[in-house]
């Protein structure tokens, strides 16, 4: 008889989604993956297709280590072509679409990409790009390829042959996610297959998913790592996605989405979460919801206490990060998100962190300082890029830019970005601190508040407002209301009125959007 192997090969005990793929492929093959417009993507469909995508890349020269872009929008043949793209031990890097041609061609030639696969609507934006540069040398489209391009489709029905995935280790890099950039040039954040099982594990501790009954639904972009982050726990449990197109909001086709797929676990941003609240009737839908989840972008106390009436028997979770931690790093579940208002909850158990001063001390509970991490779900640097990575990790932890404070029992709080913060006479004004003001105001549907340049103090809060449809407000009988709320110093020096805050694809506003078209509507009386 022979003997047994000393060492079990470790392409086989390798903790990653192709893996898990593979895995409910041979044990479940006939479960649904995805779902997407009424259709169902197997198990067997998902391993069939990641497989035949990442021998046809192979053949076509994309190897170990290589960066492949996906400009694309949001259905199953993404996902897979990322799970494809893995298989190799190559890199996905996926491209926000609502970006301009030039900072597409910046991101392209940053990430050093020679392939690109692209949605066929998509592939105008490519080309405009490849007038700026020329790095990109093959384009596959996801629809019908034109002139110099090769379709998806014909990938797919080339014959796997003799195709052999190499050894993936979990520390090998998947994803390179660009930050949104909002105060400077985007910077690739770099994702191993640890930071995703970390991120899978956290959102199955944080959602309650124990078991195969739930069904996932995802709105976010798969550009985001919103998108990828929050769908990592149904690879590693098994249960079905329901992929919700992108387009234009439309609450009401939501909820009708939710109610027609029986949707049990969802997420969206807090400007998404006021449209939905607002649907006439929406209390009175059968809906499956177990799980409700907001995150990405600020939430005001007075979203959330709307959220918590409209769907009274849910599990509501607040999740808080940043790309660079894949993303989660605290979550506030139902039990406490009441009682803890505001708060974005505890760090998770499987995070390091520590909330510092400047000097990297740590500050008494109750004291402002930035917050600091360690941990598994912590990227391994930002792409090509040792000085910005060196500064992120100065003293030895990553540091976030969230000025937080912590309360006694252990709950964060975030007060602002330490970049959005303003100096005004030697204060510190945080802005999300007047924003959530503003924004309990009755006639004040959105606001953010951003640094304005001052000859006296030096910097002054200024706010852009929307308002509720057929309000006003003025500026002095603003500074009145806010009299019992905010200190003077605090309340913005000038308010402008517009019809939406510009914001980007996570829905944060763009600040430096803001300061770039910064106009006085109504100087406050001195």
């Amino acid at each position: 008889m022979s003997e047994s192997p000393s060492v079990i090969p470790a392409a086989v005990r390798r903790n990653h989604w192709m893996n898990q793929v593979l895995g409910h492929a041979a044990m479940r093959p006939d479960a649904t993956a995805f779902r997407f417009r009424g259709e169902d993507t197997t198990w067997r469909d998902v391993a069939e297709h990641m497989d035949a995508l990442a021998a046809a890349l192979q053949r076509r020269g994309v190897g170990f280590g290589d960066r492949v872009l996906l400009l694309t929008l949001n259905h199953p043949l993404v996902v897979e072509t990322v799970f494809a793209i893995n298989r190799l031990g190559a890199i996905a890097v996926p491209v926000n679409f609502r970006l301009s041609p030039a900072e597409c061609a910046y991101i392209i030639d940053d990430a050093d990409a020679d392939v690109i696969v692209v949605d066929q609507p998509l592939a105008p934006l490519v080309a405009a790009a490849s007038q700026i540069t020329d790095r990109l040398s093959r384009v596959i489209v996801i629809g019908d390829a034109g002139e110099g391009q090769e379709s998806v489709a014909d990938l797919l029905s080339e014959p796997v042959g003799d195709f052999e995935a190499p050894d993936v280790p979990e520390d090998t890099t998947c994803l390179i996610m660009y930050t949104s950039g909002t105060t400077g040039r985007p910077k690739g954040a770099m994702l191993d297959h640890a930071n995703m099982t970390a991120q899978a594990l956290t959102v199955l501790r944080v959602n309650n998913i124990v078991d195969e009954k739930d069904v996932s639904f995802l709105t976010a972009p798969l550009f985001h790592i919103a998108g990828l982050g929050s769908i990592g726990a149904n690879f590693v449990v098994g249960i079905p996605t329901v992929l919700h197109p992108l387009g234009a909001f439309d609450p009401v086709e939501i909820i009708d989405a939710w109610e027609r797929e029986r949707a049990t676990i969802v997420f969206n941003v807090p400007q998404q979460w006021q449209a939905i609240c607002a649907v006439p009737g929406i209390r009175e839908r059968d809906l499956a919801l177990r799980v409700i989840s907001w995150g990405a972008a600020p939430a005001s106390d007075t979203l959330l206490r709307t959220m918590a009436e409209t769907f009274p028997d849910t599990l509501m979770v607040t999740v808080f990060g940043q790309t660079e931690l894949s993303p989660i790093t605290c979550a506030l579940r139902g039990e406490d998100a009441l009682a803890k208002l505001g708060s974005v909850g505890r760090p998770l158990p499987t995070v390091q962190y520590r909330i510092v001063d400047p000097e990297l001390h740590d500050v008494a509970p109750g004291e402002v300082g930035e917050i600091v991490y360690r941990g598994p779900n912590l990227m391994k640097g930002y792409w090509r890029k040792p000085a910005e990575t060196a500064l992120a990790f100065e003293g030895g932890w990553f540091h976030s830019g969230d000025l937080v404070r912590k309360d006694a029992d252990g709950f964060v709080w975030v007060v602002d970005r330490l970049k959005d913060m303003v100096i005004s006479g030697g204060e510190n004004v945080y802005c999300a601190e007047v924003e959530n003001a503003l924004m309990s105001h009755p006639s004040i549907l959105d606001a953010a508040v951003y640094a304005r340049p001052d000859e006296r103090w030096g910097e002054v809060p200024v706010a852009s407002l929307v308002l509720r449809p057929g309000e006003s407000v003025e500026l002095a009988d603003l500074q009145t209301w806010l009299g019992d709320k905010l200190a003077r110093y605090k309340q913005p020096k000038a308010v402008t009125v517009v019809e939406a805050l510009p914001r980007n694809a996570a829905g944060k506003v763009d600040k430096v959007a803001l300061r770039a078209a910064d106009r006085v509507s109504v100087p406050l009386a001195s």
